[in-house]
């Protein structure tokens, strides 16, 4: 079977998109799958010789949706699977119509649109007069009928549309209701490679790795930087625990996301700004960026005590960083959202709090820290999360289900 795979972010790009992308890409070539990959110039892979990667896109805009259309007709692919959040295609709608052309091209070929957020979708509007005018000869080769203003034809013509949460479900559905019957709940499962800690070795490894002392206390924070992460309160939070307890130490394992996300390229200068402002600099590591293929980040995970993610927007099950940290067994406090998956239960396998709720958040890495049975029931809440959703088998499987022909009405 030849899959290929559309995403305008792939290694070495830093982003979540990019990483998740690559492993799933890992995942079908072990299961006997030949993986091609589309995506934007520079975005080379990590020298893997069983993934095809074809860094050819210099733009996602209209001039290049004959390159897409000639690129697929080479491929002549068994299926397509398109990686879509606007941010990665600088909202041009030019994507939002693959599906389409994929149909036109290969009736018969499944098309499965992922939707990295629901809420993030293509803006005509900022695009130039001639561009929009392009869109109205796009829509009308279409099809005027059920064309989204943000999202084309993505949920109307893609064969399987995955949602990586229940709110990012809802929010499609509400878009387009027909939907609803072709909607695949799969949540993004660990975004990198897990070192075995049997004996407990990696998480000593990790902590030589910091230079921790045997009685010091690591809070974590796993992930991009950029303005939604809310990382301002934890350094709030962080300050009052600190004042408290000299044991405690900071670390935030990740760097600046390389999309192109507002703020954030100098969020990750303005927060170490503000860990000096606090006074907690001395006592806070930043790792930067790391190679989700190689074991670092996952020693460092292994070698932590207590994670925050502090998300102004709420944790979800969509969140790849959340699923790398009760991958790893860690007790997590995290922040409420509009919409919180029934999955993610307060008390259970997570401490949950309002966003910006920094004292809130001191008080529970407090808690925390006195009370080792509690530690000790959250770490094996999120070891049994991470197996119910979180698995790259299971995750695969949904996927290769997805993405293999249907043959009278049933999946082949």
């Amino acid at each position: 079977m030849k899959v290929l795979v559309i995403s305008a972010a792939y290694p070495p790009m830093h982003a979540g998109e990019a990483t998740n992308t690559y492993h799933l890409c890992r995942q079908l070539v072990e299961r006997g799958v030949e993986v091609h990959v589309l995506t934007s110039f520079g975005n080379m892979g990590t020298a893997d010789p069983q993934i095809h990667v074809h860094a050819v896109m210099p733009s996602w805009g209209w001039g290049d949706l004959l390159r897409v259309r000639s690129f697929l007709k080479n491929c002549a692919p068994d299926a397509v699977f398109l990686m879509y959040i606007g941010l990665m295609y600088k909202f041009h709608p030019m994507v939002t119509f693959l599906p389409t052309l994929s149909k036109k091209l290969f009736p018969k070929m499944p098309f499965v649109t992922r939707y990295e957020s629901a809420f993030v979708g293509a803006d005509p509007s900022k695009t130039g007069i001639l561009s929009r005018l392009v869109r109205k000869l796009i829509v009308r080769w279409a099809g005027t009928s059920d064309v989204a203003y943000s999202s084309g034809t993505l949920l109307r013509d893609s064969d399987t549309v995955i949602a990586l949460c229940e709110r990012h479900r809802a929010m499609l559905v509400k878009e387009w209701a027909p939907v609803q019957d072709k909607v695949a709940l799969i949540p993004p499962p660990p975004n990198l490679f897990i070192a075995s800690n049997v004996s407990g070795l990696a998480r000593e490894r990790g902590r030589k790795r910091l230079g921790a002392a045997p009685g010091e206390f690591i809070v974590t924070f796993f992930g991009y930087l950029y303005p939604i992460k809310g990382i301002e309160t934890l350094l709030q939070a962080f300050a009052i625990v600190a004042a408290q307890r000299p044991e405690a130490r900071l670390l935030f394992i990740g760097g600046k996301v390389g999309l192109d996300v507002e703020g954030g390229a100098s969020y990750f200068d303005k927060m170490q700004a503000l860990a000096k402002e606090l006074r907690v600099d001395a006592r806070t590591t930043w790792t930067g960026a790391f190679k989700s293929e190689e074991e670092d980040a996952s020693l460092l995970l292994h070698a932590s005590d207590v994670c925050v993610l502090p998300f102004l927007e709420g944790v979800q099950l969509n969140n790849s960083s959340f699923a790398s940290m009760v991958a790893h067994g860690l007790p997590i406090i995290v922040t409420r959202g509009p919409q919180m998956d029934e999955a993610i239960v307060d008390g259970e396998n997570v401490l949950a709090c309002e966003p910006k709720d920094y004292q809130e958040i001191a008080r529970l890495i407090l808690q925390l820290m006195d009370h080792a049975d509690l530690r000790a029931r959250l770490r094996g809440g999120a070891l049994k999360l991470a197996a119910e959703w979180f698995s790259w088998d299971t995750a695969t499987e949904k996927t290769l289900t997805a993405l293999r022909p249907r043959l009278s009405g049933t999946v082949a």
